[in-house]
């Protein structure tokens, strides 16, 4: 529950203008001085089933005005996040990019451009999508050596030629293919509807595909074992990587997932273990959310949550 804020405002989570966390709103890149760059990405044309997901980051924000203008706390560990960030203005939200209807091309295009500017003023991007094609550009932009972690149900490693590169089953392959991305780890994978051909073309790419059942027998440290401790990552959520009860607000969502209690652990080891210098969380589809936005809920909890461990460490 909201307490009153340094302003004397209760601050309830349906009053006010929603951006991510009640941060600073930034229009302008080139003067833009914090750590933590929020942006959406209302895009959902590579969906091959029902759209919605373009309504995600809009959803994910007005559910984080839920939390405390403070940041959220774990009763749990009594341990308070995201305090210092929110009250120093190092998190900010810039609005979301620009979406050219039918013409993936020129969207993608200006996705790319603004990841390229916030990295250029030593931000973290923190992307709300959009369906799960959107990550690709984001990753392209990065010019340094990143290593890739995607937390997936699926692997979205299908074929893609100059024409049919656009939809949210492809991107991992193009992003396995960026001669900077250094290695894949694909983290959750267990759709029964993943095709054979691509799976095991991942695998011969060098993909470090984890099952739930290797997850759970040998847990998140053992997943990302094999990148260099400190190094650079670029962490790719899609929210059907959670058990598909979680999720009512995703059209991919699969059975067996992890709980909350185990996408914790795996973040707090990505967290902990790596420089985490770029992030998205992907496939929020409000449309089917239940009446509480329950999945838009968990989605701004789990974007917050990220940003905590990463600031701890």
């Amino acid at each position: 529950m909201n307490m009153l804020g340094e302003d004397g405002r209760l601050n309830r989570g349906y009053v006010g203008i929603p951006t991510f966390l009640r941060s600073n709103y930034c229009a302008d890149i080139e003067a833009l001085d914090a750590k933590y760059a929020v942006f959406g990405v209302p895009y959902d044309e590579g969906s091959p089933f029902l759209p919605g997901s373009r309504f995600g980051p809009r959803a994910i924000r007005e559910h984080s005005l839920r939390f405390s203008p403070d940041g959220i706390f774990d009763p749990a560990t009594e341990t308070s996040y995201l305090t210092d960030v929110i009250r120093q203005g190092k998190l900010v939200d810039i609005g979301d990019i620009d979406i050219v209807p039918s013409s993936p091309a020129r969207t993608f295009a200006g996705l790319t451009e603004t990841v390229k500017k916030l990295r250029g003023k030593g931000a973290i991007p923190v992307m709300l999508g959009g369906d799960h094609a959107v990550s690709f550009p984001s990753v392209r932009a990065f010019e340094e050596d990143i290593h890739v972690i995607q937390l997936d149900s699926h692997i979205d490693y299908g074929k893609y030629d100059d024409e049919f590169r656009y939809g949210n089953g492809q991107g991992f392959r193009q992003i396995n293919e960026q001669p900077n991305v250094k290695s894949l780890t694909q983290i959750g994978i267990r759709s029964y509807r993943t095709n054979p051909a691509d799976f095991y073309k991942a695998k011969a790419d060098g993909s470090r595909i984890v099952t739930m059942p290797e997850l759970r027998e040998r847990g998140p440290i053992s997943a990302v074992s094999h990148i260099p401790e400190g190094a650079r990552v670029y962490l790719s959520i899609d929210i059907d990587a959670y058990d598909a009860p979680l999720v009512p607000g995703c059209v991919s969502a699969e059975p067996d997932g992890p709980s909350f209690t185990e996408m914790r652990s795996i973040l707090e080891v990505i967290a902990g273990n790596f420089n985490v210098v770029g992030c998205d969380l992907v496939e929020v589809n409000p449309p089917l959310d239940v009446k509480t936005g329950a999945t838009s809920y968990l989605a701004a909890l789990t974007v917050a949550m990220l940003i905590g461990y990463i600031e701890a460490n």
